[in-house]
């Protein structure tokens, strides 16, 4: 494996969006866990974190933020969504303990198959052992993952573990307008009510939207208007 000091991207096609950074994540009630992370990543914080949230709070984003955070600092770092890397098998996570930070999301896949837990379990050892910083993402807490190896289970708990809270409404029109404003994209509050109110409230489905109507807005060379959006969403 590459030993670059920029953030790795294994040879599975698995990188980094360049738009998940803590720069343009807006905490909203997840300042603490955002301050923890960014420290960890840059090698000054806690050699262990645990996030969970439902789908669409940000987790993944979070993660891939701390590798963006390691570049700078010449810290080897990689990200690791396992529902994209299941059919890799166990041994993806022999080696993963050479690099400084290792980011593992979705990680609730694992549970119940014994080979990958063991993995985990032998990888978090090897972390620990020569100082490096494991960073892990679940859609629920360690004790409901549901895991096979008790062993695991106790590992999971002896870190930082954060659940990461979805933003309320008005976070969520900041990060939406944010978000737009680094496209170059102006979202009048009207689409935005618009937005709100007609499509998924959770964040994740909403930058979906914005990344949707910014390809439609750039192909029709037109704003982003309230019939705008209805033509292109079908709302």
């Amino acid at each position: 494996m590459s030993t670059k000091t920029a953030p790795l991207q294994l040879p599975l096609g698995i990188g980094l969006r360049d738009d998940a950074r803590f720069e343009n994540y807006v905490s909203g009630d997840n300042a603490l866990a955002c301050a923890q992370l960014e420290q960890a990543a840059r090698g000054q914080g806690e050699q262990y974190i645990y996030l969970w949230g439902h789908p669409g709070v940000g987790c993944s984003h979070l993660l891939q933020s701390c590798c963006h955070a390691a570049d700078p600092v010449k810290r080897t770092a990689v990200y690791l969504p396992l529902s994209e890397l299941m059919h890799a098998g166990p041994e993806l996570l022999d080696d993963m303990d050479q690099l400084q930070l290792v980011c593992i999301d979705n990680l609730e896949r694992i549970a119940g198959q014994r080979a990958w837990e063991e993995a985990l379990f032998h990888l978090f050892n090897r972390m620990r052992a020569v100082g490096h910083v494991l960073i892990l993402a679940a859609d629920r807490s360690p004790r409901r993952l549901g895991l096979d190896l008790p062993d695991l289970e106790s590992r999971l708990n002896w870190g930082l573990v954060f659940q990461v809270r979805p933003l309320d409404d008005a976070a969520k029109i900041v990060a939406l307008k944010s978000r737009a404003a680094a496209r170059g994209l102006t979202l009048g509050d009207e689409v935005v009510r618009y937005l709100m109110h007609h499509g998924s409230r959770d964040m994740s489905s909403l930058l979906v939207t914005l990344d949707r109507l910014d390809r439609a807005s750039l192909s029709a060379q037109r704003r982003i208007t309230v019939p705008f959006v209805k033509q292109v969403m079908g709302w």
